[in-house]
């Protein structure tokens, strides 16, 4: 049995699979992303690579491939997240080299993690749909993005940052990244909490959530969502902003079809995706994508890069 790795690199958790040549997960293995430097963000993907497959009883060497779906921007031509915005200080994270040297092989594919969460949703889908999108709100927001059957990558790997659309041009919020405006600053999972802030300290609604807390997060937000003034005013808002990013997104792109994961997505489905799918009609200049949450959930991304081992970087199925 031939054997390959998919890996899925997030800001927040860190993910390997083995699976066979069907794509078919055998064995897993996950941790949190180390914050703590870009070594040690690779040293954490070798272990958790290794203990996939010591689970099923592999030597490493014995995969035929891997596929790597990683926070970016990427540096394709060095096989590196240069600075990724989401876990700031880290700096360079060597990713092909150190797996080429663990694997024993040149077939590592390197992808940003929303063109391999595109890929994953082409590769399982019933008839590999050539115009279509994978948008993810998680702890970032980005999109992957196949136009005419061809997964856009971009020269450098960072194609489909539409997180890094400027929505407000007032700049109201910083990014991650450390610019202003940004479709990730309002609606992306690290960011809702200071949105929150902000529009408690200046508007009148309000609020009985602990905003002041070091400890308040999105989840304080959408919990409080129903019975807050606060709450109820952010997540109208977060609704507006995502309006705007998923009208650009279509009218630049033009998909048939918008696939949507990430954890603030699929934990918040009716107030995250209902006001894109009610308002995109009255946006949207081209056609109107049909919307709908992905439905294999956390693991979208990495059964892309899983696809991607398996299909060469293409997420192609041999037809």
């Amino acid at each position: 049995m031939a054997y390959y790795v998919g890996v899925d690199l997030g800001a927040t958790n860190l993910r390997a699979v083995v699976g066979d040549d069907r794509a078919e997960i055998i064995a897993r293995a996950e941790t949190s992303t180390p914050r703590q430097s870009g070594i040690a963000i690779t040293e954490a993907v070798l272990s958790v690579v290794r203990e996939a497959c010591s689970s099923v009883d592999i030597q490493p060497n014995a995969a035929v491939a891997a596929g790597v779906a990683s926070v970016g921007p990427l540096d394709l031509a060095e096989g590196v997240i240069d600075g990724p915005a989401n876990i700031p200080g880290v700096g360079r994270v060597p990713l092909v080299g150190p797996l080429q040297e663990l694997l024993n092989t040149d077939r590592i594919y390197l992808h940003n993690d929303t063109a391999a969460g595109v890929i994953g949703e082409r590769f399982h889908s019933e008839r590999n749909p050539d115009d279509m999108a994978y948008v993810t709100i998680s702890s970032g927001l980005g999109a992957g993005v196949c136009v005419d059957g061809h997964v856009l990558a971009g020269w450098d790997g960072n194609a489909g940052e539409v997180g890094h659309m400027v929505v407000d041009p007032d700049g109201a919020m910083r990014c991650g990244c450390g610019r202003r405006g940004h479709w990730e600053a309002y609606c992306s999972g690290n960011n809702i909490p200071e949105y929150a802030q902000y529009l408690a300290e200046t508007t009148d609604k309000p609020t009985e959530m602990p905003v002041d807390s070091p400890d308040f997060s999105a989840v304080d937000v959408f919990e409080a969502h129903g019975s807050d003034p606060l709450a109820d005013h952010v997540v109208d808002r977060i609704a507006d902003w995502n309006v705007i990013g998923f009208t650009n997104l279509a009218n630049a792109f033009a998909p048939l079809v918008v696939r949507v994961g990430g954890a603030v997505a699929l934990n918040n489905p009716e107030v995250i995706l209902d006001p894109v799918r009610e308002r995109l009609e009255e946006t949207t200049f081209v056609n109107v994508p049909d919307v709908q949450l992905t439905d294999m959930g956390d693991d979208v991304v990495v059964k892309g890069s899983l696809a991607s081992a398996i299909t060469g970087g293409t997420g192609e199925r041999p037809t």
